[in-house]
């Protein structure tokens, strides 16, 4: 990786205090470089969206310092953005991003044309009723018509459909800049981003690499702090068993070591008060066994106006399937779900559903959660204190807390509540019924890691059926067991798998794939070529090739495997120890094309030993 280009800006001793509480950073430093792309992270309500406010200029820390490079243009697209007061998206993005020096000027009319323009977006079009898709496509264009030197980002692939993310990725590539981004799309930070900033326990910490390494950097992070935990348990341990002694603490020369002994208990209760992190508990039970045949889709077709969105699919779900479902905005995944669960009818085919289903099914409105009721009010629809979860009670506070809900929180309308705390409350909802066929429509919009973490684990455990509606690609590669998505012109191909078995076999869901689902003519008889009997000569070539290859870059994993789970490899030499990690990534992705390399050869020549 080239070196980062100059300082943009410097964020010097940042702190600031909401309320009463611990501060949400203390002493937060970092550079931001020219040319650096960085992903922000940190767990759920760190402060994460705080700090970039206040690097917008939106947010007055309680103190510390942000020098800018003279002449240095910000520019910030925020999560949820208001398109009061304008009437055209054209206005809204000609308006500036940020109250900072150098990004208070209005953006040309032809750049704001443009950059609406590249996003698909009618610059005449008045700025209502616009979809989630729309709204996030609109905040992006203006902040980048903006040409900023510094980009800020904050979840910039909501609503965002994987064609649109994908795009979103190479413009970020191209971008001459520095960028800031804080999304909970794993594999978009993994493609897009080249440092890593980490909030946490109130403090920042830089790697000059990208997403991609950030797992093995914080696991080595982690391990360091846990050694200087124990060898502070050890020097406490022997602290107090010298106070113990009964040596009295009031001579002069014995009240320094006091002071020490209680300075080395109040560090340990910042240390484990730090590390006490909050994160979502989701559970959910299956209900009664289902038939083993859970949806039986046959050729079902669906057409609006001159659209059609499907045609002739088949389709048969099992008990225990968990199938995603993807395709860019607009294609009908909505509309497939409601056919494949009877809620809507087909123009031509049939949809039957199996015996025994109990469903659960959270809708992409949302439409479970009743804007004027509160929490409280919507876990307990019949009254009283107690949520029926998988049939036996819980006080509603406990059963909030799971889904990260503080007490405080629950006599607040849900109009009050964010994007991803609806999401949160949605799915509190729905899991508390017992199910086995979960219904998932947009699942992880809005969501943290952290809580996408919880939702992939407990689906990945769940033995009940589950239909998923999603653009997040590391998710569905987690938890998917096969993936349908269309083709172009109505057509929809089922694959084995996640998301990057789905993209490997067809390229991903963008029409481009119509020319090739396209059933071609059947040829004449004199022109039918030889039938094929056995692999090419390329294909044994190579499966042999793979053969010998393997096996090396299993040692070589091994051993960088080793060295790195020396405890002290990390805090011996730093630059080594990240060279090695960056060699284990790409040994182990190496090892993972060429295995599915060998599968897929091994598949074709299964295929030609079954026609022969």
């Amino acid at each position: 990786m080239p070196p980062p280009g100059p300082a943009l800006a410097h964020i010097k001793q940042l702190r600031l205090t909401l309320g009463g509480g611990a501060p949400l950073f203390d002493g937060a430093e970092f550079v931001l470089h020219k040319g650096e792309r960085v992903a922000f992270i940190g767990a759920n309500g760190a402060g994460k969206s705080t700090l970039m406010r206040i690097l917008a200029g939106m947010t007055e820390p309680d103190d510390g310092d942000i020098a800018y490079t003279s002449g240095v243009k910000v520019a910030f697209a925020p999560q949820d953005s208001s398109f009061e007061g304008f009437t055209t998206l054209r206005d809204y993005a000609m308006a500036p991003t940020v109250s900072l020096r150098g990004s208070n000027t209005e953006t040309p009319a032809y750049a704001a044309e443009a950059a609406l323009a590249s996003f698909g977006l009618d610059p005449d079009r008045a700025p209502t009723k616009l979809s989630g898709g729309e709204a996030r496509r609109a905040t992006l264009a203006r902040a980048l018509a903006a040409d900023p030197d510094i980009l800020l980002l904050d979840e910039p692939t909501n609503h965002l459909d994987i064609a649109a993310i994908e795009d979103l990725e190479k413009r970020i590539a191209s971008f001459r800049g520095a960028a800031l981004i804080i999304s909970h799309d794993r594999r978009f930070l993994e493609r897009a981003t080249t440092a890593t900033l980490w909030l946490r326990q109130r403090r920042l910490l830089k790697l000059d690499r990208g997403y991609a390494a950030f797992e093995e950097w914080a696991e080595a992070v982690e391990q360091e702090e846990a050694r200087a935990m124990a060898r502070l348990e050890t020097h406490l341990k022997a602290e107090e068993h010298w106070l113990q002694r009964g040596v009295t603490a009031r001579r002069s020369r014995n009240e320094g070591r006091r002071r020490r002994l209680q300075a080395m208990r109040a560090e340990r209760r910042e240390r484990k008060i730090a590390t006490t992190q909050q994160t979502a508990t989701i559970q959910t039970e299956r209900g009664a066994e289902s038939a083993r045949l859970v949806i039986d889709a046959r050729k079902i077709s669906k057409t609006y106006g001159d659209k059609r969105v499907i045609a002739d699919l088949s389709l048969r779900v099992m008990r225990g399937d968990r199938v995603g479902v993807v395709g860019p905005n607009g294609a009908g995944k909505t509309t497939l779900l409601e056919i494949l669960l009877g809620k809507r009818a087909p123009d031509t085919g049939e949809a039957r559903l199996g015996e025994n289903l109990t469903i659960a099914y959270v809708d992409q409105a949302r439409a479970i959660l009743d804007e004027n009721k509160t929490l409280w009010d919507t876990l307990t629809p019949l009254g009283g204190d107690q949520v029926m979860v998988r049939g036996k009670p819980r006080h509603v506070a406990a059963y909030a807390k799971d889904f990260l809900f503080g007490p405080e929180q629950l006599r607040q309308p849900i109009s009050a509540l964010s994007g991803g705390e609806r999401n949160r409350l949605a799915l509190a909802v729905v899991l508390a019924q017992p199910a086995n066929l979960l219904v998932l429509d947009e699942p992880t919009n809005d969501l943290d890691m952290d809580t996408l973490d919880a939702l992939e684990d407990m689906l990945a455990a769940y033995d009940g059926t589950v239909l998923i509606v999603s653009h997040d690609r590391a998710f569905l590669d987690g938890v998917a067991t096969q993936i349908l998505g269309p083709i172009g012109a109505g057509k929809w191909v089922e694959t084995p798998g996640g998301w990057a078995d789905f993209e490997r076999e067809y390229g991903g869901v963008t029409p481009k794939r119509e020319q090739a689902a396209k059933p071609q003519s059947a040829p004449t008889a004199p022109a039918a070529p030889k039938r094929q009997t056995k692999l090419s000569y390329k294909d044994e070539r190579r499966a042999a090739e793979i053969d010998a290859l393997l096996p090396k870059l299993a040692a070589q994993i091994e051993t960088l495997e080793h060295a790195l789970a020396d405890p002290d490899a990390f805090a011996r030499d730093s630059k080594s120890y990240a060279a090695n990690a960056a060699k284990l990534d790409a040994a182990r992705a190496a090892r993972d094309a060429a295995e599915a390399e060998w599968l897929d050869i091994e598949l074709k020549r299964e295929a030609l030993s079954a026609e022969d």
